[in-house]
């Protein structure tokens, strides 16, 4: 069953329940103190009447204004929790999304796009200082209101009768706007990450924009995002502004039945002028804290909202890991395909028809065949990317779906379309900074690629830094890195998918001639529209419409 956003904040809190209670505790005791604030003014005015000054006078002042220091005292104490606990929410966050957006199965990820997944982290920040003002003001507003009724009530029964009207008031407030309010405030975030996704595109490919018409196409659809945005916000600000104008009527209503009512009371002597004046500071407080609580209803959306935005991401589908025990390791890989089908989500027609293989240790396989025939899925199938429909796809006759991904990650290099270097030096770009990969490993597949006289011109050499995408390199040194990089660990199996597409042709021949080169045991499996790959593999599969038409070993 899916969890209510309201479910997964109160969830969210469970896990710092400590924290919470802190500060529930010290909101306690800070209604207490500003509470006992008009008990005591009202003795000071009870001994100011007497027309003496008194010891007991200054004492009540005393303690008056020592009520109003402790209360800053205990404000800064939650101040400091709830900084904790943002700290919590953010480092939390932080980890979730990077554990997670690296092992969300691909199923989870068709038709998204990852880059505006990651964006939803920043709501994170919404969840840090929505929780923290909720946890003060809300926790402070409703204890105020509710000590400040049982105090009222002291005074005389009728003041029973307006703490009963004042939470009705707000549980028919609540009730009847709560789901409205939570519905337009996601709607208004939809839209608000439709139009930063339009962003991202625009800065993605900001040359394509520079042209008059294109240019004037991204402002267009930019302004329909906009507009849609507005939309969706005045209908939330609508529900703000409603609840608003009803603590307005309100305040009004209670203002001045409160006033006339006190008035007679003190007339009628039920009450002095001490406990009145008492009465209405309380009063004030009361209707203070009630319009905290509405007002505060903005941000219990926003931090709702956001909470749903990240669960999104959290509860996406992830690869189930299996860790087997540290003895085990592949050795000589043989995969094997039975009737291997596949179908992307929510389409009724297959890619991959009745694929049946066996790929031996060292073999050089190169995919032949048209765009969309289903190469590039059969690769992403056997490099363990993607899992098959139905069928089998067995690991040295160990089913897949028992397969320790892990372990088979360890043994396998690959280099797919769209794969660029990160962000971090050309070292980090090729190691990951794997304690295992010794510096001669590095040297050999750089040399191996081509790429040392290019390293060798850098100033800083391995240690250069690399931007998003490696924007600052050739395209062909580009791709060199990542060629480094799935073979600077010796793997036993390559999956390729047109490694070589943006190299001249002298470059490509010498690293095909490499990789193809017997002497090297690992099996490689490539696509690719370099005729040379034909003549180097040793056996060549035709896929035809998602079959294999043929299967021809030279």
């Amino acid at each position: 069953m899916k969890s209510t956003p309201l479910q997964r904040l109160t969830g969210l809190l469970k896990v710092d329940r400590k924290d919470v209670t802190q500060i529930i505790l010290y909101a306690v005791f800070a209604g207490l103190v500003s509470l006992s604030l008009p008990l005591g003014i009202q003795a000071i005015i009870n001994l100011i009447q007497s027309g003496q000054v008194s010891a007991s006078w200054i004492l009540l002042v005393v303690i008056v204004v020592f009520g109003v220091a402790l209360g800053g005292v205990l404000s800064v104490m939650q101040l400091r929790i709830t900084e904790n606990l943002q700290q919590k929410i953010f480092i939390r966050s932080s980890f979730e999304f990077s554990y997670r957006l690296p092992k969300i199965k691909f199923e989870a990820l068709y038709n998204t796009y990852p880059p505006e997944l990651a964006n939803r982290f920043f709501d994170t920040l919404t969840i840090q200082k929505g929780t923290s003002k909720l946890l003060i003001d809300f926790s402070s507003a409703l204890l105020q209101i509710i000590f400040g009724i049982i105090l009222l009530s002291l005074y005389h029964p009728f003041f029973i009768l307006f703490g009963l009207l004042l939470l009705f008031m707000l549980y028919a407030i609540f009730r009847f706007s709560y789901s409205k309010g939570l519905d337009t405030s996601l709607k208004e975030s939809k839209y608000k990450y439709k139009v930063v996704g339009w962003l991202q595109e625009i800065a993605r490919n900001s040359i394509s924009f520079r042209r008059r018409e294109n240019f004037d196409f991204a402002l267009d659809k930019n302004d329909h995002l906009v507009k849609e945005y507005l939309v969706n916000r005045e209908k939330h600000f609508n529900v703000i502004k409603r609840q608003y104008i009803q603590l307005i009527g309100f305040k009004i209503l209670i203002t001045a039945s409160l006033l006339i009512i006190g008035g007679f009371l003190v007339i009628s002597r039920e009450m002095n002028i001490g406990q009145f004046v008492a009465a209405e500071i309380i009063i004030l407080l009361v209707i203070n804290s009630v319009e905290k609580v509405i007002l505060g209803l903005e941000t219990f959306y926003d931090v709702l909202t956001s909470v749903e935005k990240i669960a999104h991401v959290v509860e996406l589908d992830t690869e189930k890991m299996e860790t087997k025990e540290p003895e085990f390791c592949y050795t000589n890989i043989q995969i094997v395909t039975d009737h291997l089908c596949f179908k992307f989500p929510g389409e009724s027609d297959s890619v991959l028809s009745n694929i049946n293989l066996t790929i031996n240790p060292g073999e050089k396989i190169y995919l032949d065949g048209r765009n969309g025939s289903g190469k590039s899925t059969l690769i992403r199938i056997l490099s363990g990317l993607m899992q098959p429909t139905t069928g089998s796809f067995s690991i040295n006759d160990d089913t897949y779906r028992k397969v320790d991904i892990n372990q088979f990650r360890l043994h396998i290099g690959t280099i797919l379309h769209d794969e660029t270097p990160f962000e971090g030096t050309i070292l980090e770009n090729i190691t990951f900074k794997n304690a295992h990969v010794s510096d001669e490993q590095v040297k050999w597949a750089i040399d191996s690629v081509g790429l040392g006289s290019f390293i060798k011109s850098l100033p800083e050499g391995l240690d250069t830094m690399i931007y998003p995408e490696g924007r600052q390199l050739s395209s062909s040194n580009a791709q060199k890195i990542l060629l480094a990089r799935s073979i600077v660990t010796q793997p036993k199996i390559l999956f390729y998918e047109d490694p070589l597409d943006k190299m001249d042709d002298d470059a490509a021949l010498k690293i095909i001639d490499f990789l193809t080169d017997s002497k090297h045991p690992w099996t490689l499996i490539v696509t690719s529209k370099n005729p040379y790959w034909k003549q180097k593999c040793s056996r060549i599969i035709q896929i035809t419409e998602g079959k294999i038409s043929n299967d021809i070993t030279q």
